[in-house]
């Protein structure tokens, strides 16, 4: 069974830099969308910012020139290079990944555990 393991969250002063990342637990034969998501408490999860196996990206425009999403794909891991880190930034952090497991065609999407991630003033 693969599962996406999340780690890099913590906590961290306003004006601060936290880096996530995101890989897959098991073999796969590949990754093809990356896509890291928050929640904070009492509001729907959002997306945050994505990356595609050729390394297009798109971000949220609250973290636009501020978080960077990049992916080393042979690793099959993805990371959140979040500077200038603000209070509104707390939230649990999740990855989702669409993956092509070992003797399947198609992908399909996992989701990490979360890694939490605290920003104070």
């Amino acid at each position: 069974q693969v599962q996406l393991v999340e780690s890099g969250g913590g906590l961290v002063q306003a004006g601060g830099s936290l880096r996530l990342s995101c890989a897959p637990s098991g073999r796969i034969l590949g990754i093809k969308v990356m896509t890291w998501y928050r929640q904070a408490p009492g509001n729907q999860r959002e997306l945050v910012a994505t990356i595609t196996s050729a390394g297009r990206t798109t971000y949220a425009d609250s973290v636009k020139g501020r978080f960077t999403i990049s992916r080393d794909n042979a690793k099959n891991t993805t990371f959140l290079q979040m500077n200038n880190l603000q209070p509104d930034d707390t939230a649990v952090y999740y990855c989702n990944a669409a993956i092509v497991e070992i003797g399947s065609y198609d992908a399909r999407a996992y989701w990490g555990q979360g890694t939490q991630v605290t920003v104070s003033s």
